[in-house]
């Protein structure tokens, strides 16, 4: 089972430097790669076992709290001709933070469970 979570530190790890890397035509492109960087370096310690369980977990809450913040009320869906670009847009990035904070939150508890 250690191998399959290091594993998934890793392919997270790549997933969000690539998110991050996507983020160059963004408004706010900055907050975004920043946003992916530190995700995409949390799975990396998560990865090489250098990091304590608060980190992922102070992290992730940060990161639902944010997306229930960003949620759009009325979400219409991850594709610009369904709806508003705006609301498109924020409802993407809502669940990027979504995503973020369910990875952290697993390797979280995963650490909390190996103490």
């Amino acid at each position: 089972m250690k191998v399959v979570f290091k594993v998934l530190g890793y392919l997270f790890a790549l997933l969000f430097f690539i998110g991050a890397a996507l983020q160059y035509n963004d408004p706010d492109a900055i907050l975004w790669v920043i946003i992916y960087t530190i995700a995409a370096l949390v799975s990396v310690g998560f990865a090489l076992n250098k990091i304590r369980y608060y980190l992922p977990m102070v992290i992730g809450v940060i990161a639902f709290i944010n997306f229930l913040y960003l949620y759009p009320r009325n979400f219409q869906g991850f594709d610009l001709n369904d709806g508003d670009v705006v609301i498109v847009e924020l409802g993407r990035e809502a669940f990027g933070l979504l995503i973020i904070s369910v990875v952290l939150l697993v390797f979280a508890f995963r650490l909390k469970r190996k103490l």
